[in-house]
């Protein structure tokens, strides 16, 4: 009874918490709902100032500027409705010459998947450079993977400033992996993945003299870079993962801001069940028109009615790059029933990628702390599909601790967008501009980043030329920090998901057994191609063109209006302030409903899952902790690190030297990376010739020594240079950068001048000592231009 009383208890809390988010969320819409209409009223009384020579409110009432309004309004009608039906059209000849990608560079094949071993509807092209542009055969060659979750491919070299595109300019080879719109009979994701693989190694092959390729993952793209770099870790360069839900659970980013809608599909449709169902009504194939329409769901507003009114709005401007886009968008591809499921069944609702749950074609699991590049995360506020918990927290899933990931040398960097939606991050010009471009400018450098985690940062300023210019500097973080940060209800929230996976277990078996062999028994290809073609995303689309007879006027139509209209003009007619408004309105009035209905579906999935998982769990419902706690001298890897300090040679003391000498607590710019990577060329033969992984695990254990034993670490350096040669050559280089004007003008601290001098004190040579640097500054004013103290952490 105890239990049962203490559950129910726990029951009414939950139903308390739920009652007040809801509250919660309700009142922040009808806030925002509120002051849009304030917003809009605003802007239509500024219309009606005396100050204009024919305000909103006197036109109304004026016939001849009615008139010329509704003229204005016909003839954007026409043209609208025509743009339309060249949508519609655009689709058919899309469908009857098999659908495409939508890459606006020319390309050439150079694998096809279907001729594979295990085939699989994958292709790996190179995009050929637009005039003008020079290739550099010795750089770092690019793979990008787009996503497929509805769309073709293609959106990551959609336009000139792109992804491709950037690294086009930059005089990059670029390679692309696209795929058909119809999969191979029986291939799965996991087939897919090793087609990439052969794939990447195919372009190492076509580039033996430059490093490794560098691997863009978008969405969908994203997690499968991340499979392909685990399986495949020899062959893969830095990662930039734009987008990827890598933790579908995550959500809930602050106080106030609605949580991320689409985590909880799942368990509102009963977990993966239905997916199971529509490829099995699909003839075993499923409809990429799905996905499209639940990322349509998401923001009625935009589907229903703003990117139309904008159409409508800008009838004379808009129709070319409204039909690029939904040239795109309009394309469906489908994926086999073994694929749709895998998906659904280990990312949004099983949530095992990161896990090491999910195993490769040879049984081996997945394990994404094997990646030896670094791998860059971007993310954005404004991503509701998306959200930078979904493509952070994987990072605090999969590494107990900071120490873990200098341990394991990896570098992780993070870059977060303050606004940007979800497809804004792969098509966006400004984007491609400022994030991508930049991106691509540090690839290099990243790669001699010691280990840990760090925050990418984008500055604009105005440029001598007058143009916009970025200064990019990074911040290292405690994964402590960052978790604490992005996670504000301690990851509680995700217990419930918990259940769902439950659910959908015991529903998917229902399924299985009871409702399959009915459904296999009645579908076929011929009813397949039924539900695809009159799919309600497919029939606006066909419905709306020439092969409707009925519309046989509108291009002729269209056609006399482009002749004779003069859009200037009727852009003047005061009328429209009141188009706009009613327009603001509806929209706004478009948000309140999702806004509404998202609160709703949030309340509805807490009460339930939430209740379900402390039936389930009781007591035990508590916060899943996101990094370890305690004292992390505790931790292995630290116990491990320090119990090894008086252990290594040469390359362990140039590592802990640098590690001694670094600068902490400040931004690191470009500039300084840049001049890193410049004497790590210029100073190779003291460098110790290990692949760039193996010595990132000595940099981060050698962090880890002197972060907690900074005496002890400076103490025990001897230890590691017992060879007189050893510690000659270190000093040497020490003297070598003390004198490189590069170095000088870098301008080091104080304890970094400090430290050199403790450094070069504990290494005793038999010759005549060097004179203390801090002593020489004051001792020689009128010498040559002071020589300083390097920072060997930039020449290593």
């Amino acid at each position: 009874m105890t239990d049962l009383a203490n559950q129910y208890a726990h029951c009414q809390e939950i139903g308390g918490k739920v009652a007040r988010l809801l509250a919660r969320r309700s009142e922040l819409a009808q806030t925002q709902f509120s002051q849009r209409l304030a917003d809009a009223t605003g802007r239509l009384a500024e219309s009606d100032k005396p100050a204009s020579a024919s305000p909103a409110w006197a036109t109304a009432l004026d016939p001849w500027a009615g008139y010329r309004y509704a003229v204005d309004v016909a003839e954007r009608s026409v043209l609208f409705w025509d743009t339309l039906r060249q949508r519609g059209n655009g689709f058919v000849e899309q469908a009857r010459n098999g659908l495409r990608p939508v890459l606006h560079f020319g390309h050439e094949l150079v694998i096809d998947g279907r001729k594979l071993a295990r085939p699989v509807n994958y292709a790996l092209v190179r995009l050929l450079p637009p005039d003008g542009v020079v290739i550099d055969v010795s750089k770092r060659p690019y793979v990008i993977i787009d996503p497929r979750a509805g769309h073709g491919p293609g959106i990551g070299g959609f336009k000139d400033d792109s992804q491709a595109g950037v690294a086009l300019k930059a005089g990059h080879s670029v390679y692309f992996v696209i795929f058909f719109r119809d999969p191979e009979p029986g291939q799965t994701l996991l087939d897919v993945c090793a087609a990439e693989a052969q794939f990447v190694k195919k372009v190492c092959e076509l580039h033996p003299d430059s490093p490794k390729p560098a691997i863009v993952g978008n969405c969908q793209g994203g997690w499968a870079a991340m499979m392909l770099a685990s399986s495949d870790p020899d062959h893969t360069g830095p990662l930039v993962i734009n987008g990827a839900p890598m933790s579908y659970w995550s959500g809930a980013w602050s106080e106030g801001e609605g949580d991320n809608p689409m985590r909880y599909s799942g368990g509102m449709l009963g977990g993966t069940w239905l997916a199971s169902l529509t490829a099995d009504l699909g003839n075993g194939k499923f409809d990429g028109a799905h996905l499209v329409q639940n990322f349509e769901n998401l923001n009625p507003a935009n589907s229903l009615w703003d990117k139309y009114y904008h159409l409508f709005d800008n009838a004379d401007t808009e129709p070319p790059r409204f039909l690029d886009f939904e040239r795109w968008w309009g394309g469906y591809y489908l994926m086999n029933r073994e694929e749709i499921e895998w998906i659904t069944r280990n990312l949004f609702v099983g949530n095992t990628l990161w896990s090491g749950e999910v195993r490769g074609l040879n049984g081996t699991a997945f394990d994404l702390r094997e990646i030896k590049s670094p791998i860059i995360l971007f993310a954005s506020l404004g991503d509701n599909i998306t959200p930078p918990q979904q493509a952070f927290n994987w990072v605090a899933d999969i590494y107990g601790s900071t120490e873990e990931i200098k341990a394991r040398g990896q570098v992780i960097v993070g870059l977060v967008h303050q606004s940007i939606g979800h497809l804004g991050i792969f098509v966006s010009g400004k984007v491609a501009k400022k994030e991508h471009r930049q991106i691509a400018s540090v690839l290099e450098a990243i790669e001699a980043f010691p280990p840990g985690l760090y925050g990418m940062e984008i500055a604009e300023r105005r440029g001598e030329d007058g143009e916009t210019a970025y200064d990019v500097s990074f911040r290292e973080y405690r994964l402590e920090e960052i978790a604490a940060r992005l996670n504000r209800f301690e990851r509680s929230d995700e217990q419930p998901f918990e259940a769902v996976k439950r659910v959908s277990e015991l529903n998917q078996r229902a399924y299985e057994l009871f409702l399959q062999p009915w459904v296999r028994m009645w579908s076929n290809e011929t009813t397949a191609n039924l539900q695809r073609q009159f799919h309600p995303l497919r029939a606006q689309r066909w419905a709306l063109s020439d092969l409707n007879p009925w519309l046989a006027w509108l291009g002729p139509a269209a056609e006399a209006v482009r002749a004779k209209r003069h859009a200037e003009v009727h852009e003047e007619t005061p009328l429209r302030e009141f188009e706009h408004y009613g327009s603001e309105v509806f929209s706004a009035s478009l948000d309140f409903y999702r806004a509404m209905r998202d609160a709703m579906t949030e309340s509805a999935f807490f009460s339930f899952y939430g209740n379900l998982y402390t039936v389930e769990h009781g007591e035990e419902a508590q916060a899943r902790p996101a990094v370890a706690a305690g004292d992390p001298r505790d931790l292995p890897y630290v116990r491990d690190a320090l119990a090894s300090m008086a252990e290594g040679g040469y390359t362990e003391a140039l590592a802990r030297a640098a590690c001694l000498l670094a600068r902490r607590g400040e931004p690191l710019p470009l500039a300084r990376l840049a001049l890193r990577h410049e004497l790590a060329k210029d100073y190779a033969a003291y460098l110790p010739q290990l692949p760039g992984d193996q010595w990132r695990r000595v940099r981060g254990e050698q962090e880890i020594i002197v972060r907690y034993e900074p005496e002890q670490a400076l103490a025990t350096l001897p230890h590691l240079l017992a060879d007189p040669q050893d510690r000659e050559k270190l000093l040497e280089l020490a003297e070598k950068l003390l004198d490189d004007k590069r170095v000088q003008e870098a301008g080091p601290t104080a304890a970094q001048l400090s430290m050199l001098d403790k450094i070069r004190s504990s290494l005793p040579l038999e010759r005549t000592p060097a004179v203390s640097t801090v002593g020489a500054m004051h001792e020689v004013p009128e010498a040559p231009p002071t020589r300083v103290a390097p920072d060997l952490k930039e020449a290593s």
